[in-house]
């Protein structure tokens, strides 16, 4: 608050660079300068004193000539100055709001004290334009180019953005976005001033409060009824054609409802009680003022049909809402003798799983239940105990105050205050403030309601990634589907032309460059895959310390000279089950990204140990089940990452690396892959300081009865021959046009005699009009109308030997699972190059 009585202080401005004006001791310094002269050298003799009167009335008619041409020009003013108005200055001054003025080339010239404070700026820094204080933080990039353009074209605009905390995860230190209003105003050009081109005036107002107050207006509406929900009494509001318009749960409950059925089908009085009962609520208290409380008994009806004595108080209406009811149960056992009911409401005190808590009016502690004090410890119990704010940590002292003034001003329906509990560890915690009369005597103000957020947070904010991480899995693989299909198309095109070339062409280093730039984007696809768990894995039990010892090799010739590899591997490691490829893919990656994390060197070690169930559990990750696993530690001495980049490092084509070093896509495999293992992995970090890749593969036991996998079909491989030619017919079912195109010319000049279909049903057709005369069939897996494992099955309903090629931008695995062991079939997996498809059908027909 002001005090209106005080003394007006008037700020100074953050920076201010007025004009100059002159100064009429400056020209008394010059003529008592001229009259010395001319004293001395009256003095002296006539020779030795004309060179100096000379060489004066030269200097001062030099100095004068150039005055005239300086005034002629408006470099010197001969006139008075516009006088500055203080009265407009000391408005400005005192604004709430930042406000700063530059010139058209971005150059500040004046800016008030809010907008310093508004920026945290020390008192000795530079002010900078808003346009250069923000823009350079990436979330704000756009707003600020907007405003900065709009100032460029003299345009007036305004704009309102949030400024996220440092970190974005979450509020551990209190620190909570802002929000700011800045706009920008063109100033024409005063011509009286001798100014070149207009200015800029930029203010600049933060509006935090008023974007919290709207963020958290739903937040209130929605506590106050899951307060009411949960009130030992029953409370229903309606409207003035008799329509329920709320009603708490336990009144539904008292009543028999079924809440969800009313969202759906109106409730009416008349349904929950008597149609006079109805008509006694709705003539209640008329021509009484409002605000006025009346209670009467009355029975309500359940919806089994029995009746429910219940006490009703009821308040006068207000507006369009005809009633607010409260109900109190009068049934059978609910009024007892006071001692009974006292003892009854002690035991559901101190039985409640909600904290409750007396405060009194100075915000000290004074009753307690078993929660509170299981929450809070024993310091907070008893009269004279703990303040309520010294149960929070400092940051929510404030949220906390302003919510306990509301308390004792009388106010209902107080926002519950987020707050952060103190003691060790970190936990967050939700508290509700509710005043209560005070009888004479007494010092209680408030109930305070205390509920641990603690876990339910961490699990929303690990719902939210994981849903998020799915989502972009899902679309990735359907990406590099459809980019499978395009490659395909582009690298069998291609290897036409070149048959046609010859390396002396001047084309045919360009086709080798559409070729190789083709394969680098199937390499992408592949990782694409793999995040999106959607490639082939060809797992087998592995003995982690002999896989690494064996690669270790190869990372101390991919980090270099200047960094330090350690291997500390753990005694009697247990076996897993992964893919041998794919997990050296995971160790290298990770190498890779530690090396380049290091670019003045450093240490990297690699650590592998056994964790029990026991240590699993105590591990403290909540959505990772309990069980024995192999960890594989990788810890590096490099830069470390921010919060805001560790929450991002699995998401695919994110990136800290230059343009050009890396495609984003090498932590989001090795996620994809550990994920399809069965496995988890987590990233501890900090600036400055390294970073702990922690992957916890589930350990493998093999069960009794366990068949082993059959290696021969699972390792099968395509085998190239040198004759790629061949004879039969082969059924080409492929729906991409230029897919098909390409499969079908390939083939027929490699001998063979292909059928083209573009869909199932179509192959069907064709297979049934050559009367079965098909010695191979090629066939994409997705199509529509009718997929490739559907016919399959049709085609060998007649010709169960028949050969089967399935081609597909997917993997493997996505559509095995579907089928039975007993299927056989070869898998070329798309994109593939003109020779690879000829050798996989001249293997399938060699079977």
């Amino acid at each position: 608050m002001t005090d209106i009585d005080a003394p007006m202080r008037y700020a100074e401005p953050a920076a201010d660079q007025p004009e100059r004006d002159g100064s009429v001791s400056l020209v008394v310094l010059l003529a008592l300068a001229l009259a010395v002269a001319a004293v001395g050298l009256a003095m002296v003799s006539r020779e030795i004193a004309e060179p100096f009167v000379l060489a004066i009335l030269a200097g001062l008619a030099v100095v004068g000539v150039f005055c005239l041409f300086a005034g002629a020009v408006g470099i010197l003013y001969f006139g008075q100055r516009h006088a500055r108005n203080d009265l407009t200055k000391a408005f400005v001054d005192n604004l709430p709001q930042g406000a700063l003025i530059a010139d058209g080339t971005g150059r500040v010239l004046y800016a008030n004290r809010s907008y310093r404070e508004l920026l945290g700026l020390e008192p000795d820094a530079a002010v900078p334009p808003p346009d250069r204080a923000f823009g350079a933080n990436p979330h704000l990039a756009e707003p600020i180019f907007r405003l900065a353009r709009a100032a460029q074209q003299g345009r007036s605009k305004k704009e309102e953005f949030r400024l996220p905390p440092p970190g974005e995860v979450g509020d551990e230190a209190g620190v909570s976005p802002r929000w700011f209003r800045i706009s920008v105003q063109p100033m024409p050009p005063d011509p009286k001033s001798g100014r070149k081109g207009g200015l800029v005036v930029w203010q600049v107002d933060e509006i935090t409060i008023d974007r919290a107050r709207e963020e958290t207006s739903f937040a209130k509406v929605q506590a106050a009824i899951d307060y009411l929900d949960n009130a030992p009494a029953g409370f229903f509001t309606a409207d003035a054609g008799g329509r329920i318009e709320y009603l708490n749960a336990t009144l539904a409950q008292w009543l028999g409802i079924d809440l969800s059925d009313i969202a759906h089908r109106p409730l009416k009085l008349g349904q929950i009680m008597s149609h006079d009962s109805a008509a006694l609520i709705a003539g209640a208290g008329r021509g009484e003022a409002q605000g006025t409380v009346r209670h009467f008994d009355i029975d309500l009806v359940k919806a089994d049909g029995t009746n429910l004595p219940v006490r009703i108080l009821h308040r006068l209406p207000r507006g369009s809402v005809l009633a607010h009811v409260l109900i109190l149960n009068r049934g059978p056992g609910e009024a007892e003798e006071a001692g009974a009911a006292e003892l009854r409401f002690a035991r559901l005190f101190h039985s409640a799983p909600i904290a409750i808590a007396t405060v009194d009016s100075k915000g000290h502690v004074s009753a307690t239940n078993a929660s509170f004090v299981r929450m809070f410890g024993a310091d907070a119990e008893g009269a004279g105990g703990a303040s309520l704010e010294s149960l929070v940590e400092p940051a929510s002292h404030q949220a906390l105050r302003r919510a306990f003034e509301a308390v004792t001003a009388r106010q209902g329906l107080i926002e519950p205050v987020d707050v952060t509990f103190a003691g060790p560890g970190e936990r967050s915690g939700r508290i509700y403030l509710s005043p209560i009369e005070q009888a004479e005597g007494e010092s209680e103000a408030a109930i305070a309601y205390a509920i641990d957020t603690t876990e339910q947070r961490a699990l929303e904010m690990q719902i939210a990634q994981s849903q998020k991480m799915q989502a972009v899995g899902q679309l990735a693989g359907g990406i590099a589907h459809d980019f499978n299909n395009m490659l395909t198309a582009i690298i069998g095109f291609s290897d036409f032309l070149l048959m046609n070339h010859r390396p002396t062409d001047p084309a045919f280093q360009d086709i080798m460059n559409i070729k190789q730039n083709a394969n680098r984007a199937a390499g992408l696809v592949r990782q694409l895959l793999a995040f999106s768990r959607q490639q082939t894995l060809r797992p087998q039990v592995l003995q982690l310390g002999d896989v690494l010892s064996e690669l270790s090799i190869l990372l101390g010739r991919l980090l270099g000279e200047n960094i330090e590899l350690s291997l500390d591997q753990g005694s009697d490691l247990w076996p897993v089950k992964a893919d041998l490829h794919q997990f050296e893919q995971v160790v290298i990656n990770l190498a890779v990204n530690a090396r380049d994390a290091m670019p003045d060197g450093g240490k990297l070690a690699i650590r592998t140990a056994n964790v029990s169930e026991l240590q699993s559990r105590e591990l403290g990750l909540s959505h990772v089940p309990p069980g024995e696993y192999v960890m594989i530690e990788v810890r590096d001495t490099g830069i470390g990452m921010s919060e805001d980049v560790k929450q991002k490092i699995f998401e695919p084509f994110f990136s800290t690396k230059e343009i050009g070093r890396g495609t984003g896509l090498g932590l989001s495999t090795v996620y994809g892959i550990i994920k399809q293992t069965g496995g988890y992995i987590f990233a501890d970090s900090e600036m400055n300081k390294g970073t702990t890749m922690r992957v916890y593969l589930p350990r493998y036991v093999e069960r009794v009865g366990e068949a082993e996998p059959e290696t021969a079909k699972i390792e099968r491989k395509i085998e190239k021959p040198k004759d790629l030619t061949g004879r039969g017919t082969v059924l080409l079912v492929e729906d991409e046009d230029a897919v098909r195109s390409f499969a079908a010319r390939a083939l027929g000049q490699r001998g063979y005699q292909v059928l083209e279909a573009s869909t199932g049903a179509e192959a069907l057709e064709m297979f049934e009009s050559h009367e079965g005369a098909v010695d191979l069939v090629v066939s994409d897996v997705v199509m529509p109308e009718m997929d490739g494992p559907t016919l399959m099955k049709r085609l060998r309903e007649t010709n169960p030997d028949l050969k089967i090629i399935f081609i597909s931008g997917y993997a493997e695995d996505a559509f095995r699972r579907n089928l039975s062991d007993k299927d056989d079939f070869m898998f070329l997996q798309k994109p593939f190059d003109l020779k690879e498809l000829a050798a996989a059908v001249k293997a399938a027909l060699a079977r």
